[in-house]
């Protein structure tokens, strides 16, 4: 397999460390962080950001994009798994561990581009594979919807914990804060299982997620 040119490498490497800052600064600033909070935090120059980003959109822009590309994977990886609640679980896992719809707050802010909506489509198909496949198996409580997965994902994709004791630099307590959120996602996938009462409500509609990202407003411009 070929090897990637030097300055390709790099700049995966950059978009990672973007990808990764954004999810924490946007966790904490919502859609009024700022690029340069971003680039700072990722210890990518702004100067080098803007070089190759024409706007503060289109770096958020390809941010969603990356992030989608980690739950197309995500999907992909519980699909090969033998065992269809294994492979549900793992999905789950993942995209928590991965901070699933951190990006959220973006949601509105930034036109949703033809790559980001491609990739978006594949990864909402992988999934409903994914729970029509653990349906069949009977490993799934029966009430349970994709779209219910997908709001526990965002839900738990969330650690105020975690990211206070960042903030914080409480490294000492770092450990100890992941571990719990472990066992709170073991409870969560756990209460996926069949055998529990009803569910409450009616099912939640696509459009609780989609409508979201419909671009009306523009966020006031921060460097």
């Amino acid at each position: 397999m070929a090897r990637k040119a030097p300055r390709h490498a790099e700049a995966e490497r950059n978009d990672q460390a973007l990808l990764e800052a954004a999810k924490k600064v946007l966790a904490v600033d919502g859609a009024h962080a700022s690029v340069a909070t971003i680039a700072a935090r990722a210890g990518v120059g702004i100067a080098s950001l803007y070089r190759r980003y024409r706007s503060k959109d289109e770096l958020f822009q390809h941010l969603c994009a990356l992030s989608l590309d980690q739950w197309i994977q995500a999907a992909e990886h519980g699909l090969q798994h033998d065992d269809p609640w294994e492979g549900l679980s793992h999905y789950v896992s993942a995209c928590i561990e991965f901070s699933g719809g951190s990006l959220g707050p973006l949601a509105g802010t930034i036109a949703v581009t033809d790559e980001m909506a491609a990739k978006f489509t594949r990864s909402d198909e992988l999934m409903r594979d994914l729970v029509a496949r653990a349906h069949a198996a009977g490993v799934l409580r029966p009430d349970a919807t994709a779209m219910d997965i997908s709001l526990l994902i965002e839900q738990l994709g969330k650690s105020p914990l975690i990211e206070q004791l960042d903030r914080q630099d409480r490294t000492d307590l770092i450990d100890a804060a992941r571990n719990a959120r472990k066992r709170a996602i073991a409870i969560a996938l756990d209460g996926l299982r069949p055998g529990h009462p009803q569910l409450p409500g009616t099912t939640p509609s696509p459009a609780l997620l989609l409508e979201r990202w419909e671009h009306t407003t523009k966020s006031p411009e921060r460097p």
